[in-house]
């Protein structure tokens, strides 16, 4: 899962990236409220899986951010962290097209779970449990078996195949794929992305699934 965290408390932002950097989803972090609309006019939503967006921000508001957001018809999941207990206030984010929030203070793991939640809200979001060649993946427990027996795969692996599932059939370029591991401008070397999938071809060997290569372009998961 790819997530942007609009919050300009730098303590708590790095909480936050921490532990979900931990569970091997990519965080693209950023604190000015102007500047994170313009991140999420670009493309780089395209590939943006949920949006946790501070009330009070500089610049541009949380709340304006968000209609911003919904008045171009983009639907990413937006949760809303606030240190505002008031519900008319709370009301007014979900209001402005905010699909969940927390107030602060929170617990971490509570917070990964409404984004869990909140991932499989998308309308073009995939069925629980997915089916390719003789692979079966496990949105819930992250889990990927062949024939039953689970792989071994390490987070950014199990992140790279939850990439290439979701848009399988199509060419994901390299660099989407690297902001979408390691987050946007991540220092990442050039040839990380090639040893991970490299890494993941191999696993994945015997299952009538293959990762093809547009040599200088991208990878494309397809069924054999």
């Amino acid at each position: 899962m790819r997530v942007i965290l609009i919050e300009d408390n730098l303590d708590l932002a790095k909480g936050i990236t921490n532990a979900l950097k931990d569970q091997g989803h990519a965080v693209d972090h950023i604190d000015d409220g102007l500047d994170a609309d313009a991140f999420l006019s670009t493309l780089a939503r395209q590939t943006t899986d949920v949006a946790i967006i501070d009330l009070n921000l500089p610049r541009l508001s949380g709340i304006d951010i968000i209609r911003r957001l919904r008045a171009r018809g983009d639907t990413t999941p937006v949760l809303i962290l606030t240190a505002r207990g008031k519900t008319s206030e709370r009301v007014q984010g979900l209001d402005a097209g905010a699909d969940d929030y927390l107030v602060k203070p929170f617990d971490m793991e509570e917070l990964i779970a409404r984004l869990r939640a909140l991932s499989r809200r998308r309308p073009q979001v995939a069925p629980a449990q997915e089916v390719i060649g003789q692979l079966v993946y496990d949105r819930q427990k992250r889990i990927v078996s062949l024939v039953g027996q689970s792989l071994d795969l390490p987070r950014r692996e199990l992140a790279l195949f939850e990439l290439l599932l979701d848009k399988r059939g199509r060419l994901i370029e390299k660099d989407r794929i690297a902001d979408a591991l390691y987050g946007t401008g991540a220092p990442v070397d050039p040839n990380a992305v090639e040893l991970l999938v490299s890494r993941l071809r191999r696993k994945i060997d015997g299952s009538g699934v293959v990762i093809r290569t547009a040599r200088g372009l991208g990878y494309m998961l397809d069924e054999g």
